[in-house]
């Protein structure tokens, strides 16, 4: 299984609860609705900061996390049209794209 963090911040002038209702409430169901994503994608989460006592301020506004079966479902899912014309344009509207970091893993159970 492949797994695709993307750790993302906000566009300039959004505040904070206009970006995580955008992320969630939006973008997320327009990411789902398209075909692709129940054909190519295992898991898809979106995530949030919360307040934690004792903990730095976070770095990101949250974090996207994308599980691939294999590279082809990668690939056909960000080359899919549908993709590409109405859920990556979307995408510039609430995250600042130059300041996305993104990590690719293989993610290990331990407990």
């Amino acid at each position: 299984m492949i797994k695709l963090v993307f750790m993302i911040r906000r566009v300039d002038g959004m505040s904070f609860e206009a970006f995580v209702e955008h992320h969630r409430d939006h973008h997320a169901p327009l990411f789902t609705s398209i075909p692709e994503a129940a054909r190519y994608v295992r898991k898809y989460t979106v995530s949030h900061p919360v307040p934690a006592d004792g903990y730095p301020k976070p770095a990101y506004d949250g974090l996207t996390e994308l599980w691939f079966a294999s590279w082809a479902d990668h690939h056909a899912f960000f080359a899919s049209t549908n993709y590409r014309e109405l859920v990556h344009p979307d995408e510039a509207r609430f995250i600042d794209l130059a300041s996305v970091e993104v990590l690719v893993t293989k993610e290990t159970t331990v407990v």
